[in-house]
């Protein structure tokens, strides 16, 4: 996994269990140099199947293979006068680059009294079990039963971390060492433990944040810690109940409070002044204050400064408890001032401070509806700005893990890094991809993709799968037609996007970039060539444009009126069908193309996933004549497909109900066809109608059926099951790749 972090802020988005929070976390155990916080299972499933099979003695004697080791690479951006900071980490004398790295390796400490140490406690531990008295179906295995089941226990006795130096020159663009490299170990001084703290603190802002009110009686704040404070403030309170006339007590407490309120004000004024500018929406816009509970009955409480709201001026202003606000603005408050603090004690450390101080937060929507979330991420760089004193010698680095479409939507695509799940040898792994990269690789495309993913949807990066659908009637029947054909789906995360034909073929290079896979259900739009179009209605042409014959050319745009696909000579209008899938230009192509033509994949079968399914030829009878018809868009494919149901006067309110009845099934599909596209046709109407009928009492068109099938044998996560039956979701495992990482600039 490589991870390129942008110069101020970096989001990691992805869909569930992509490894977004075991990146952080990696990132964070390294830097830390804290071994406490591995553990076996940071160890993929092909490294336990490796460990046990290097548990046995080798085969003859040979030479033991090398131990499963988890290792990360960080590469510094340096410039030419802070290189006495990174002095150690030049690997030679000539070193001409503006990058410096060092790996930090978690490996056996010892190969060799590893292996030794657990045969011994395995043989000792048989030992003693074949000499206990022997039982029917005895089946005791003592511990350890493998190395893995030895090094669940042992891990951080055998494992330790190593540091090596990392010479650039050695390392591809793509920061892949060459072939046979082997790193220098690093020297003992100042060791690398200490040479990482000293250019680098990372700060981690848990997802995992407990905002419970202590007083409820529940949550986190309510358990053991409490029991002693509890006690002794009813002791506390039992006895000044005997004394409430005793004024010189009072009269101190009063002192106290005084001066305790003047000293927070002074101390938190800065802080709450820059909370102030996160501009809060509510009830006269509260303000915060921080004032002392120094009062008789929490005098010895554990919480003897608490936040108040204020709201209004002066002595009418109202001042509330912080119980009365809701989580969200809680969270905010915690993480803005959580933020505050570990930067604060950054700068302060101003001899031993590192230069570059990386911030992670994780998932900061928590409990904040949209327009907070905006807020947050709107201003998070301000928080940690550096003094201007301080620029070019000091640097600090914002990552942010979201499932927030609203925080994408406010900070734009360019700090995205996109982690993407992958299947490599029947194990799943992760590849991170740099959206920045691909604005500069597709710059015909991003423009357009930015504006449209702003103004709709920026869940596309937390699915499963995408649906790329014609119009508004296909989102809005989309859900139904998935209950009724395809129910597993219902347990993927998809992003169901309105793309039409004329623009879905723009999504192509980001499907490929972001290896999704995606279904794109779209129309036929069959036309007629116009010969002249200066003779025709203008307001009755479409125009679409085809590839040229001669290439390096512009493509050529020509006209075309709608009509039947059975017309002959008939076109598509459609660019997705011309230019993405299956790339065909007539109807009757289209209409021939085979299964393979519809599909596309990426090469090694890794990556994106694509198919388009469009109308094709039904057989459909009709007074009592059977015929292969086929609908140029959904709603005359759908009249087809329930041509009866659709016919009948109690469907009248659908929109498809014909004056006269057809006579032949040619006659139907001729009479949806005009209906549909007359200009008092109400497509909206035509789906609500739809959904207020039964599903039962409606079939789903052809095409759209075998998309959502083929769909649904790409993601399906969930057995096929009724409703009212047990639904079993499959696991997925979720493997840390922790190769080359980058913190660049």
């Amino acid at each position: 996994m490589r991870i390129e972090l942008a110069s101020d802020i970096s989001i990691f988005v992805g869909s569930n269990n992509s490894g977004k929070t075991s990146a952080t976390q990696a990132i964070h155990a390294f830097a830390s140099g804290s071994k406490d916080k591995f553990s076996l299972y940071d160890f993929s499933s092909s490294c336990w199947k490796e460990f046990d099979r290097l548990g046995s003695p080798p085969v003859g004697g040979g030479e033991e293979p090398e131990l499963p080791s988890i290792s990360l690479d960080l590469w510094f951006e340096v410039a030419a006068s802070d290189l006495v900071l990174v002095i150690p980490l030049l690997p030679s004398t000539d070193w001409q680059n503006s990058q410096v790295g060092i790996r930090i390796e978690f490996a056996a400490r010892s190969q060799t009294d590893l292996l030794k140490n657990f045969r011994a406690v395995r043989q000792e531990a048989q030992a003693k079990a074949a000499a206990l008295q022997k039982r029917e179906k005895d089946k005791y295995v003592p511990w350890p039963k493998s190395l893995t089941d030895y090094l669940t226990r042992e891990l951080l006795n055998e494992f330790e971390f190593k540091y090596f130096v990392l010479d650039r020159a050695q390392f591809d663009i793509a920061h892949k060492p060459k072939e046979g490299y082997k790193p220098l170990p690093l020297g003992n001084d100042p060791g690398g433990a200490a040479l990482l703290r000293s250019i680098l603190k990372v700060d981690n802002l848990s997802a995992q944040r407990h905002l419970a009110d202590p007083s409820s009686g529940s949550g986190v704040g309510a358990g053991r810690s409490e029991d002693l404070s509890k006690r002794l403030s009813r002791f506390y309170k039992r006895n000044l109940d005997q004394r409430k006339e005793d004024h010189n007590a009072l009269r101190a407490l009063f002192d106290s409070e005084t001066g305790l309120n003047e000293h927070l004000d002074d101390v938190f004024k800065g802080t709450l002044d820059r909370l102030s500018k996160l501009g809060y929406p509510g009830l006269n816009n509260p303000r915060l204050e921080i004032k002392s509970a120094l009062n008789p009955a929490t005098i010895m409480s554990s919480q003897d400064a608490r936040v108040h709201y204020v709201v209004g001026d002066g002595e009418d202003a109202l001042r509330l408890p912080d119980s009365y606000n809701g989580l969200g603005f809680k969270n905010l408050i915690y993480m803005v001032v959580e933020i505050l603090d570990v930067h604060a004690a950054w700068m302060a450390d101003k001899e031993k401070r590192a230069p570059l101080h990386l911030i992670f937060i994780e998932e900061p929507e928590a409990h904040m509806h949209a327009q907070l979330q905006q807020v947050f991420i709107r201003n998070v760089l301000d928080l940690v700005k550096v003094s201007d004193d301080d620029v070019g010698a000091f640097h600090c680095q914002t990552v942010v893990t979201t499932h927030s479409p609203h925080i994408l939507y406010e900070r734009g695509f360019q700090p995205i890094r996109y982690f993407r799940r992958q299947s490599t040898g029947g194990e799943q792994t992760t590849e991170v991809l740099n959206l920045s990269a691909f604005y500069d690789q597709n710059p015909d495309d991003r423009d357009f993709l930015r504006r449209y993913l702003k103004l709709t949807h920026c869940d596309l990066f937390f699915a499963d799968a995408a649906i790329l659908v014609e119009g508004n009637v296909e989102r809005l029947l989309l859900p139904v037609m998935i209950e009724k054909e395809a129910i597993s789906l219902r347990s993927a995360c998809l992003s169901i996007l309105e793309v039409g034909g004329a623009f879905g073929h723009r999504f192509k290079s980001l499907i490929e970039f972001l290896g999704l896979v995606a279904l794109v259900i779209t129309d036929l739009d069959s036309v007629d060539l116009v010969a002249n179009a200066a003779e025709e209605n203008e307001d009755e042409n479409t125009e679409f444009e085809v590839p040229n014959d001669e290439e390096d050319h512009p493509p050529v745009r020509k006209k075309g009126k709608t009509c039947l696909p059975s017309k002959e000579g008939a076109l598509t209008s459609n660019q997705t069908l011309i230019q993405w899938l299956p790339k065909k230009q007539t109807i009757a192509e289209l209409l021939a193309a085979k299964e393979a033509d519809k599909v596309q994949e990426a090469t090694g079968g890794n990556g994106f996933k694509v198919r388009v399914t469009y109308q094709v030829p039904t057989n459909l009878t009709w007074n009592e004549s059977t015929a292969m018809v086929c609908g140029r868009t959904l709603e005359e494919d759908f009249g087809l497909a329930n041509a009866n149901w659709c016919q009948a006067l109690a469907q009248r309110h659908i929109g498809l109900k014909l004056r006269t009845n057809p006579a032949t099934p040619a006659d139907l599909a001729s009479g949806l066809h005009n209906r549909v596209t007359g200009r008092s046709f109400d497509k909206t109407k035509f789906a609500l109608g739809v959904l207020t009928e039964l599903p039962t009492s409606w079939s789903v068109p052809l095409y759209i059926k075998e998309g959502l099938q083929w769909l649904n044998g790409k993601v399906s996560l969930e057995l096929a099951v009724s409703l009212t039956e047990p639904v079993g979701a499959a696991a997925v495992d979720e493997v840390a790749l922790l190769e080359p990482a980058e913190a660049a600039e």
